[in-house]
């Protein structure tokens, strides 16, 4: 058994595939390179990094894939969840080994198991787009802070871009520690650090002075457009799960 590390990225992941190809790695594992533990009974090889390497693999999969099919890898890739590098490996292996498309072959479990986490990746872009709560600080910049399942932000940021060009706007994952900027002209990604001094209590010092008026102005607004008597509390878990309150201004009130 031989395990291919990669830095945590696309591209990286991509490199890795070709190392494994590269290299005629007939047994092989990808993992993240801060989790490999070594195996006494096997190889470490650390995917070389290399733009030309990612792009053939991924020009390879253009030529065996549809449109949908490529973007389906890429939300699975940005699921997360626990494995998906081998069931991507797996996947793609499949998908090099076949003369005809199989990106509809769902009996075949890597298929499957990417469809089904690209699907739920999908479905969490579009609610972050929907539950995205902007605060105005002192300076003019619109934050929110986010904590999804999946790593959307490269999926939402064209979305906020079009809808907030005329805004200097950030939004932050915290579960991923790394947000995603517009400065008026492009997005870009950065990483944050908070200190003390804007946590807690302290927070307040960074807002807009009329920020709080403005978001009593919009609980008073969901409370006035509330009817009790229609209330449906499992469907309004189905569409707003619990996990997104957090970080929802009417859910403060």
């Amino acid at each position: 058994m031989r395990t291919v590390t990669y830095d945590g990225s696309f591209e990286g992941l991509l490199c890795a595939v070709f190392d494994v190809y590269e290299y005629k790695m007939h047994d092989a594992e990808i993992c993240l390179a801060q989790e490999a533990n070594g195996n006494i009974f096997g190889e470490m090889h650390a995917a070389r990094m290399n733009t030309e390497h990612s792009a053939r693999v991924w020009k390879g999969l253009e030529k065996k894939l549809s449109h949908d099919g490529l973007q389906e890898v890429y939300r699975a890739f940005l699921s997360g969840l626990p494995g998906m590098e081998n069931i991507l490996l797996r996947y793609i292996q499949y998908v090099f080994s076949s003369k005809v498309s199989v990106e509809q072959d769902f009996s075949n479990p890597h298929v499957l198991q990417v469809h089904q986490a690209a699907k739920k990746v999908w479905r969490e872009k579009h609610r972050m787009e929907a539950f995205v709560r902007f605060s105005k600080t002192a300076d003019g910049l619109f934050y929110s802070v986010i904590e999804p399942e999946h790593d959307v932000l490269p999926l939402i940021s064209r979305h906020f871009e079009e809808r907030y060009a005329d805004q200097h706007w950030l939004i932050y994952d915290a579960r991923r520690r790394y947000g995603i900027h517009y400065n008026l002209e492009q997005v870009s990604e950065v990483s944050l650090s908070f200190s003390d001094s804007v946590t807690g209590s302290g927070i307040s010092s960074i807002y807009d002075e009329n920020e709080d008026i403005y978001q009593q102005l919009w609980q008073q607004y969901f409370k006035s457009v509330n009817i009790p008597a229609r209330k449906n509390t499992r469907l309004h878990l189905q569409h707003m799960p619990r996990r997104y309150w957090k970080y929802l201004v009417e859910k403060k009130a």
